[in-house]
């Protein structure tokens, strides 16, 4: 099974979630890319973030967030 469009805008977005501070959250406005909305939408439905338009994540969204993280560091090719 490959990743969906609506998978990898999901990805994308929980990537820009602040990682620092469980205090800092992301908040999509109306007028942002309508993937963007969408997916958050739908992280929201899931149980990943706390609100349809951004919030704080989840603790699923905090598992989720550290699996995003691997895949990408990963897959970025290394400067040597």
């Amino acid at each position: 099974m490959q990743f969906s469009t609506k998978m990898y805008d999901q990805l994308n977005l929980l990537l820009m979630f602040p990682t620092d501070s469980l205090m800092q959250g992301l908040k999509i406005h109306h007028d942002a890319d309508p993937k963007l909305i969408e997916a958050a939408k739908s992280l929201y439905e899931l149980g990943v973030i706390s609100l349809p338009d951004g919030g704080y994540l989840t603790d699923l969204g905090l598992d989720l967030i550290e699996h995003a993280q691997v895949i990408k560091s990963a897959l970025t090719p290394s400067k040597h």
